[in-house]
């Protein structure tokens, strides 16, 4: 037994038990987001390095530490980190800004970073998420939040925390960079590794840093003071302001959290992350923002963005576990060629239906039958010469015989 091999570390196999879980979470998402206008589209799990250097940020953890990357016939191949360069691509290359706005696109699927893996996190994890197109108001700031929240309320969720913060545009935030770099320059030798790369190359990244060392720089008073202060201009301290307004009348309850920058580059104004009160330390389970810079930056148009994305896995964590669907029906009878042809006739009608494939004594059939269906269709030799059927429901006991034409109607009953 040696010699098995097994499933890569920190990626998992999704067993049939369990899958009931996922295909909630999916029907969930296409429900709700479909209430907002949202179409899905499913992007490729591969793309050219480029995508991901250039629009999730050379100076991302992502980028520099975490991805699956490999070359073929001379071309550097990623497997996606995330998601929204993806949809970002797929946006331009197939003429999307040529629609209307807004475009509403939602997906789901699976990711690849390297990291440590641990709960609610893997080397190949799932995420769902939205992305919305065209329209630079803080209405569809707005709207993203909210369809987000009522996705997870839909599954049952209630229990969170909705922060939000304003980064600013590149114009006005430069300012606060330099003010941040100057009040953090005689703790340079403090900060982390990662920390110290960041910054020269971009500053704002520090405050997403989550080493115990640097969080307690940056609790001291004169870098609270910087973080704290109204650095935003007129027009986006406006588009903040519209968004709290919003988020109030349609009863999101928030709270803003200054520290909130998002570990990708591509984000400016406004960015957002759900927390869960129920997960300990890592407790987000979405997060997103605006990154109206992204489409223009990967070569398409200047086009305004904001969306967000949703680990699935950490959302399954938090949810009750489902019981895998039991079969319509199990058929009964020690005549093989006559249960199988009752099992594909009622297949045939629109029911899941199995049936002994072995020809096992008829107590075992019907102990196996009591297992995995809601009915035992039962043959014997008196049904068989009477065109009849004994349907028996195998959770509250009573059998019935029908004529074999009746099955299907009196299952329903």
């Amino acid at each position: 037994m040696s010699n098995i091999i097994k499933v890569l570390k920190g990626t998992k196999d999704i067993l049939p038990q369990d899958i009931e879980m996922w295909h909630f979470l999916e029907k969930k998402a296409e429900q709700v987001f479909s209430k907002y206008g949202f179409k899905e589209i499913r992007t490729p799990i591969i793309e050219v390095t480029e995508l991901f250097s250039r629009g999730v940020g050379d100076t991302t953890d992502i980028v520099n530490k975490e991805m699956y990357t490999f070359e073929k016939s001379d071309r550097s191949i990623t497997l996606r980190p995330e998601n929204t360069a993806g949809v970002v691509r797929s946006f331009i290359e197939n003429g999307m800004s040529r629609l209307s706005a807004p475009v509403k696109l939602w997906y789901h699927g699976p990711m690849f970073r390297y990291e440590r893996p641990q709960a609610g996190r893997q080397r190949q994890f799932h995420q769902v998420g939205v992305e919305m197109f065209g329209i630079e108001q803080a209405t569809a700031d707005a709207e993203v939040i909210l369809a987000a929240v009522n996705y997870l309320k839909a599954l049952g969720l209630h229990d969170l925390d909705v922060e939000i913060n304003s980064l600013g545009c590149p114009k006005c935030r430069e300012e606060f960079k330099t003010n941040l770099k100057q009040v953090l320059k005689p703790y340079f030798d403090e900060l982390c590794e990662d920390c110290q790369k960041r910054y020269e190359k971009n500053p704002l990244r520090l405050l997403d840093c989550k080493v115990e060392s640097c969080k307690k720089i940056f609790e001291k008073p004169e870098v609270q003071e910087v973080i704290k202060s109204d650095f935003i201009c007129d027009e986006c301290s406006e588009h903040y302001t519209e968004l709290k307004l919003y988020l109030q009348k349609m009863g999101v309850k928030f709270s803003e959290n200054k520290l909130l920058v998002r570990g990708l580059d591509y984000y400016n104004r406004t960015v957002f992350e759900i927390k869960s009160n129920n997960l300990g330390s890592q407790n987000a389970v979405a997060g997103g923002g605006r990154y109206d810079s992204l489409v223009e930056q990967l070569g398409g148009e200047h086009t305004p963005a904001v969306g967000f994305a949703m680990g699935m896995e950490r959302l399954i964590s938090l949810l009750p576990t489902k019981e895998p669907k039991k079969l319509d029906a199990y058929v009964v009878s020690t005549f093989q060629t006559d249960a199988f042809l009752m099992a594909e006739e009622l297949r045939h009608q629109g029911l899941n239906v199995e049936f002994d494939l072995t020809n096992k004594k008829f107590s075992k059939q019907l102990e196996k039958a009591s297992k995995v269906a809601k009915y035992a269709i039962i043959l014997g030799e008196d049904e068989i010469l009477n065109h009849q059927v004994s349907i028996k429901n195998l959770e509250q006991g009573k059998q019935i015989t029908v004529d074999r034409a009746n099955c299907v109607k009196m299952m329903s009953l």
